[in-house]
């Protein structure tokens, strides 16, 4: 089993990964949180364990924009012991707490304990219409033809499938894609969406991305 380390104390990450390389499992490190969760949404792995003080992104915010794509089981690791950083860790999506400093058998058997528990059955594979959308992958097929797309381009179409049939407003697209506020006197939604149509769209006889006047974009096979 793979398990990914993102701890930015070199000692503490080195003796975690050799007790791990010790059980079995093949292990990667990373020492900041930017490339952490490049790593956790670009790789498989069975489990990462996550520090949440950390340089670039904070552990939190790792753990945010993970849920927000993939479902890793993950351990939170953290010097503060307080009750209310265990809920919020928690009930961020985090699958166990561990507070520093731990006893190693102890941070084993919470692994172990994790890797047990069954997984939740989830469809890595978006449809609309003939277009499939690989989650894990990251591509996109209409028919048998492949379609590249950038990674800001990927975040939009998969932004537009998982909510199929709804209108998604711009004020969405922006906080979704771009992660931070609508401004109306930019055009950077329209000229992001008229790209992807001319990839997604323009090649195909059935279109599926529609402009809802005055709202925003909404993704549906029409007759």
């Amino acid at each position: 089993m793979r398990i990914l380390i993102v701890e930015d104390e070199p000692k503490m990450a080195s003796y975690l990964r050799k007790g791990l390389m010790e059980a079995s499992f093949i292990v990667d490190v990373s020492n900041d949180g930017n490339d952490g969760l490049f790593l956790a949404l670009h790789e498989d792995y069975d489990l990462i364990v996550l520090d949440v003080m950390l340089p670039g992104l904070d552990g939190f915010e790792v753990l945010k924009r993970l849920r927000a794509q993939k479902r890793t089981p993950v351990l939170l690791l953290t010097a503060r012991d307080a009750v209310e950083d265990k809920v919020a860790g928690l009930e961020s999506g985090a699958d166990d707490y561990l507070a520093k400093p731990f006893v190693y058998s102890e941070f084993l058997a919470r692994i172990r304990a994790v890797l047990r528990r069954p997984t939740q059955s989830v469809d890595t594979v978006l449809r609309v219409g003939d277009m499939e959308i690989d989650l894990v992958r990251r591509r996109v097929r209409r028919g048998n033809v492949r379609i590249d797309l950038t990674a800001q381009e990927f975040t939009l179409v998969k932004l537009l499938a998982e909510r199929q049939g709804e209108v998604v407003t711009r004020t969405i697209v922006t906080s979704q894609v771009w992660d931070m506020n609508f401004d109306s006197d930019t055009n950077v939604v329209e000229v992001a969406v008229k790209r992807l149509r001319t990839k997604i769209d323009n090649p195909f006889e059935k279109k599926l991305i529609h402009t809802v006047r005055g709202m925003g974009y909404v993704m549906e096979e029409r007759p």
